[in-house]
Formats: structure tokens, C-alpha cells, sequence
């Protein structure tokens, strides 16, 4: 193992712990929950070690500076630290850690930095907690209102404002124009480097992607007393729906996946009153994603008026096309000699792109497995990871 890889593996270590589940093996880190908090004192920790002063931007998003936070022109990296549910270790912490490392590589290097650099720890990008993803790096830049951030709650009742310990600030553009790039690191959510030579590369566009809510309405009833006939049952239509959006993904090449739903009153012996499912739906151009949620919407009416149900769609977030800097991406492909990949999942970098040049390298994950604790990335190439981004900062802070 070479000197990078043990050095990663130590700092690995000491956030390896922090939030894992005993059971499923995967991560429980909502954002603003004690284990994120954890992470996010670890990562203050971390900065002082290395005199780099923190601030917090009033939203959640912590930045850790190498250089005057006033002087502008700085280059940011970084990541976040919470998961999905029983989510894997690599996506978002490693993009942090291998900030942290970075510096530390150009600092050994001799590397003075003539432009500031700024490690960064986005709240929220998961959306697992509060139900929008990306909701720091969109208060920030402004592409969500801070009084609708505000009154997002949790499965809990508890608000946004109230976890942050106040109301957040919302958009920051004097902040947002101290930076003149944005890199982030991240796991490969997929296998496209899995079976080839290459460790790192470079991301060229995210799909476009968003998440929509179908509340389908009903008539509770008693399981045991109602005939078939009588019934009035979303949890029909709701299945019904997911099928169809399983189908109408398929014929477009698109994506389509339903992975939580909510149903009243949520007992075995009585037909459901409401059943609410969440669409993910995701496609390489924005037309087909339009084209893919209008069908699930269509197919779901025409279900509920079989089956006597009502059924109403709700936009919760939607993430445009996302076409990273041409000539920053490029530049770095060049100056790695890495490949080039698009990626369907959404991160914070999709959200800056439409602030600032942004890009994105990829560090290859051997099972293509993510959101899962079967998600991974060898010791070896996180370092090459490190290396690659540390090359990249000293490109691009010089």
C-alpha cells in the first residue's frame, strides 16, 4: 500500500464508525442528526489541524478556507457527509475526506496557492431528512426560498429551521461570487470504470431528474367484511402506477424508481383510506423526462377511475439538464488523462453548475453498487482519487 493509501485509510477510519448500523451494515446519517453533527464537528477538527479557518454560510454548508475567505477568486471542493437510509460509506464523505487530503498533498508539495481554496460540507444533498436533495447548495445559490426550506419538516414534525437552530439565511450571491470554480469529488455510481484500467474520471453531464409525489385517495374500509366489488382501494391504483412507471422507463431508456410510500392507516385487516408514493425519475435528455412522468400521470388517472380513487401529482423537485463547463472538464481530462462519463444521480456540483464553472471526478467503485452498504472503492484508487484532485486544485488555484 503506498504512502497516500495508508494515510487515506487512517483519516477513513475515524469517520468509519460514526452513524453506521449495526445491523444492515449501511449508514444512518440525516443531516443535523447526532452522527451528521458528528461528522461535522470531526470535519471542524480537521481544519483546525490544518489553520484553516471555518464559516457557515447561514444554511448548514460549512466551508473550510486556505487563504483569505475575503479575497475572492477561490476555488471550492468538497462533498456532504449525510446518506440515504442504510445508504454506503463513499458517497459524499469521500469527496470531503479527499478534500482534506488534497491540501494536505500540496501542502507537502511546497504549493502555495495564489488563489484562495475552500473545502466544502453541504447540508442536506440526500434530501433524506427533510425531502429535498441538494437543499443546501440550492439555499445558497438561491434556487430555493428560505421560508419554503424553512417549514420542511422530518417524519418527526421537526422543521428545517428548528434542526439548523434558526431560520436559514437563503441565497448568499456575495458569498457565491467569492468562488470562480467548483470541484467535487465523488464515488462512481455506476461501472463504467469497473472493468478498465482507469482509477478516476471526469464527469461531462448529469441527467436531467427530479422527485414527484402521488397522493392516491380512497375509502378505508374493513379487510374482512368488504366485498371486492365495493371497494374503493388506492393501494390498487398505487400499484397499478408503480408498474407503469417500471414500463414507460423501459420503452424510453429512461429511469423510474419508487422506493418509499406512506399509506393510512396502515393496518393489515383495513383497506387504506391514502397510499402516497414517491416517483425518482430520471433521462439523458429533458424531453423524455417530461414524456416518461406525463404517461405515469396519465396511466395513473385512467387506474383510479376503474378502481374508484382519486389520485393528484405533486412536483417536489426537478434538476434541469446539467452540462458541466466544457472547457473545465475537458481541461482536467486532459490534464489526468481520464475518461470522460455522464451520471444520472443528482449532487450538489449540478446545482453550482449554473453559478460557476463546475466539475466532477469519479473514483471507480468495483461493485457499481451505491445508496447501498455494498457501495465501495479500494483504498488504492481513493488514493488516486486524492492525487487526481490534488493535481487538479493546484491546476487551478495557480
Amino acid at each position: 500500500m503506498s504512502d497516500l493509501a495508508a494515510r487515506f485509510r487512517k483519516l477513513w477510519d475515524e469517520i468509519a464508525p460514526i452513524g453506521r448500523d449495526a445491523g444492515s451494515g449501511g449508514y444512518l446519517r440525516y443531516s443535523l442528526t447526532e452522527p451528521e453533527l458528528r461528522l461535522r464537528d470531526w470535519f471542524r477538527d480537521q481544519a483546525e489541524q490544518r489553520g484553516m479557518p471555518v464559516t457557515e454560510d447561514g444554511n448548514g454548508n460549512l466551508f473550510a478556507w486556505w487563504g483569505d475567505p475575503e479575497a475572492g477568486d477561490a476555488v471550492l471542493t468538497g462533498s456532504h457527509f449525510d446518506s440515504v437510509p442504510h445508504g454506503g460509506a463513499y458517497d459524499g464523505p469521500l469527496g470531503v475526506v479527499s478534500a482534506l487530503l488534497a491540501v494536505d498533498e500540496l501542502r507537502d508539495a511546497g504549493v502555495t496557492p495564489v488563489r484562495p481554496l475552500a473545502v466544502g460540507a453541504f447540508v442536506e444533498e440526500e434530501g433524506a431528512r427533510f425531502g429535498v436533495p441538494c437543499l443546501g447548495s440550492r439555499l445558497l445559490t438561491g434556487a430555493l426560498p428560505a421560508e419554503r426550506a424553512a417549514v420542511l419538516r422530518d417524519a418527526d414534525g421537526v422543521s428545517f429551521a428548528e434542526a439548523l437552530g434558526g431560520a436559514p439565511a437563503g441565497a448568499r450571491p456575495e458569498l457565491l461570487g467569492r468562488f470562480r470554480s467548483f470541484v467535487e469529488l465523488h464515488v462512481e455510481q455506476g461501472r463504467a470504470l469497473a472493468d478498465t484500467p482507469d482509477a478516476v474520471a471526469v464527469a461531462s453531464a448529469i441527467w436531467p431528474h427530479g422527485r414527484w409525489r402521488f397522493d392516491f385517495a380512497g375509502e378505508g374500509n374493513h379487510a374482512g367484511t368488504t366485498r371486492m366489488a365495493d371497494r374503493r382501494d388506492p393501494m390498487l391504483t398505487y400499484a397499478f402506477t408503480v408498474l407503469a412507471a417500471n414500463k414507460e422507463a423501459r420503452l424510453r431508456g429512461a429511469h423510474a424508481t419508487v422506493g418509499r410510500v406512506s399509506v393510512e392507516p396502515n393496518a393489515t385487516n383495513a383497506i387504506p383510506s391514502r397510499v402516497t408514493g414517491w416517483l425518482d425519475a430520471r433521462a439523458a435528455e429533458p424531453d423524455t423526462l417530461t414524456g416518461l412522468v406525463e404517461a405515469v400521470h396519465d396511466k395513473a388517472i385512467e387506474r383510479a377511475r376503474r378502481d374508484g380513487t382519486g389520485v393528484t401529482l405533486t412536483e417536489e423537485s426537478a434538476t434541469p439538464l446539467v452540462a458541466f463547463d466544457g472547457g473545465l472538464a475537458d481541461r482536467l481530462a486532459a490534464l489526468l488523462d481520464a475518461p470522460v462519463l455522464p451520471t444520472g444521480a443528482g449532487h450538489d456540483a449540478g446545482v453550482l453548475a449554473g453559478h460557476l464553472p463546475t466539475a466532477m471526478l469519479f473514483v471507480r467503485n468495483p461493485t457499481g453498487v451505491s445508496h447501498s452498504p455494498a457501495e465501495s472503492a479500494t483504498d488504492v484508487d481513493c488514493a488516486a482519487g486524492v492525487a487526481a484532485l490534488a493535481r487538479v486544485l493546484g491546476e487551478l488555484t495557480c
